[in-house]
């Protein structure tokens, strides 16, 4: 069954998480990431977007980036900003955004868990994001951005988090500037530690939910580090990743919007008499609410008026479960046949909006000059466990799940 270990983890003092934690590298650009920096020497944008420290002409793929993010990471334990736990322990990790809060257990997943599909994945990967990860994790000698698991909870799990959260005083307690509250605990009795790794022996699989990139480039160095060690024997540190572990029940997947450039060279009423041959279409009254509301209903802005376009019978497989999604109903009903978008990994007419931004977004833009926007129904934790089961393969920008995990809270050291 699953391994899932406790680990000597790196992380900030108390009092400095605030200072150090920042948004993954992956939902900035570099210019970004350079004004996030500004007048914050501690912030882990300094590791994981190391570029921030150079002049902004050296590509961010240059070996330099990589040297400075191994630097940078190691001056945050000499400037004793960072401490080094002495043995290895987990911690709870709750995050709070609004009225909801998920909270999760820190710890090591096994490469060759990720190898033998117990840790199961719903997304393809870009070679070129996996080679920088690659290369950022071998230069930090490190995992120093947790991968977002999931898994089916007996509520087990659940129970045992409350109880620790209401008994233990937690190391950091912290607000973030968006307003997302972060707090960690950390476990280290040894009866806790057991309970914790014996209970997710008995869990037959994990599911990524987000970091499929961090996942696969973590798995890559462990298999370089097997490679130039061949005498190891499974207990090394490279042979494991920095993960955090919710039951699913404690996520909630966000809808993940689309806004299309234009309309394919149709005026507004040829569009909509195509989009009715498949799909319902209904205005929406000024007051509505333009969040669909239930599965294979899409709301879409367009020429300052919002509609509803809901499936029609027959025009997907409710039986397939990548066909049935939202997303590939609009995919393979409207975006392709219709707008011309045969390729949303590749089509630059076709920009992807997390839920986050909200309705408001969607209108901005059309209103700019977009051509179309679509108010997705967000994609299911069923969903995405029931593809993966099956190894399958969701359609690209499917989920967007918040709140983010922070990055540089905890590291694992690979050596």
């Amino acid at each position: 069954m699953a391994v899932f270990r406790p680990f000597k983890a790196v992380r900030p003092k108390g009092s400095m998480a605030a200072r150090v934690a920042a948004l993954p590298y992956d939902v900035m650009s570099s210019a970004e990431a350079r004004e996030m920096v500004k007048g914050d020497p501690y912030s882990f944008l300094h590791v994981d977007r190391a570029e921030v420290d150079l002049d902004p002409s050296v590509s961010i793929y240059d070996p330099a980036v990589y040297k400075k993010a191994g630097e940078n990471l190691q001056k945050l334990l000499d400037d004793g900003i960072n401490v080094r736990e002495e043995r290895p322990v987990y911690f709870i990790y709750r995050q709070v955004m609004g009225e909801r809060a998920q909270a999760g257990i820190v710890g090591c997943a096994s490469i060759d868990d990720y190898e033998q599909n117990i840790i199961k994945k719903h997304e393809l990967t870009r070679q070129d994001k996996e080679e920088d990860r690659v290369r950022h994790v071998d230069a930090c000698n490190a995992n120093t951005g947790p991968i977002f698991l999931t898994f089916r909870d007996d509520g087990s799990v659940t129970e045992f988090i409350s109880s620790r959260m209401e008994a233990l005083a937690p190391l950091a307690d912290f607000t973030a500037d968006d307003g997302i509250r972060h707090t960690v605990w950390k476990i280290e009795d040894p009866g806790d530690i057991a309970w914790i790794r014996e209970h997710f022996e008995t869990v037959p699989a994990f599911y990524i939910a987000d970091g499929h990139h961090r996942c696969a480039s973590a798995y890559r160095v462990g298999k370089m580090r097997r490679a130039a060690k061949p005498d190891y024997d499974g207990t090394e540190e490279f042979n494991f990743f920095l993960s955090v572990l919710f039951p699913a029940n404690e996520l909630r997947i966000m809808d993940y919007n689309r806004v299309v450039k234009d309309l394919n060279g149709l005026v507004p009423e040829e569009f909509l008499a195509k989009v009715s041959e498949k799909f319902t279409v209904e205005r929406l009254a000024d007051e509505a609410d333009r969040h669909p509301a239930a599965k294979h209903t899409v709301s879409c802005f367009l020429a300052g008026q919002w509609y509803s376009f809901t499936a029609k019978e027959g025009s997907f497989d409710a039986s397939d479960p990548v066909k049935q999604l939202d997303v590939s109903i609009l995919q393979d009903n409207l975006l392709a046949p219709i707008l011309g978008i045969g390729d949303p990994r590749t089509d630059e007419r076709i920009r992807f909006i997390g839920g986050i931004r909200g309705i408001e977004e969607l209108e901005k833009l059309v209103k700019e000059g977009a051509g179309a926007a679509f108010a997705m129904y967000p994609t299911t934790l069923d969903d995405l466990m029931s593809i993966a089961d099956a190894g399958l393969i969701m359609p690209p920008k499917s989920t967007w799940f918040e709140p983010k995990l922070r990055s540089g809270l905890f590291i694992h050291e690979l050596s």
